[in-house]
């Protein structure tokens, strides 16, 4: 199988005057990925690629100092973008509530035990990630991946169950 793009951290503000950038790490090994010398993969491609020259600690961030960025006003256009590297399908993050969203992709939503949809697309957004759902009755859902709407996630069933609240599934929750 072809190697597949995963997540592992969105650039956010410049830090400084040199091209440093925070990092919110997406990954539970942040000092592999994010290593000086790493090659990390952009979403969207043409921002990238880009080479860990540095990195440290900030908070709860990364600070980080790409070989390809020499400055505030580039740092800053890369606000926003996507980092990722190449897995292998068959390959399971470390932390036991962790998922790629390739393993996500495809799975069918149950609510109550009776399905629902399927798992069309996983957004990454700041706070948390969004999966996207294709309803049985027609339209797209937008079901925030949190514990508390989605308390199960069973890869080898290919299935995961939603909370049933009010208004989840209905279409004035879509974007």
């Amino acid at each position: 199988m072809a190697p597949v793009d995963v997540v592992i951290g969105r650039i956010g503000r410049a830090h400084g005057v040199r091209g440093e950038v925070s990092i919110e790490s997406r990954t539970e090994e942040p000092d592999r990925r994010f290593a000086p010398g790493a090659v990390l993969l952009t979403d969207p491609p043409a921002a990238g690629p880009l080479t860990v020259s540095a990195v440290r600690a900030h908070g709860d961030r990364l600070l980080v100092s790409f070989e390809e960025v020499a400055d505030r006003g580039t740092a800053e256009g890369l606000r926003g973008v996507l980092l990722t590297v190449e897995a292998d399908p068959a390959a399971v993050p470390p932390g036991p509530d962790e998922f790629y969203d390739h393993q996500l992709v495809g799975l069918r939503v149950e609510a109550d035990g009776a399905e629902v949809g399927e798992v069309v697309r996983v957004l990454h957004h700041p706070a948390h990630d969004v999966l996207v759902v294709r309803r049985n009755s027609g339209g797209e859902a937008m079901v925030p991946f949190v514990s508390d709407l989605v308390p199960e996630v069973d890869i080898p069933s290919g299935r995961l169950t939603i909370a049933n609240r009010p208004g989840l599934l209905e279409p004035e929750m879509m974007e």
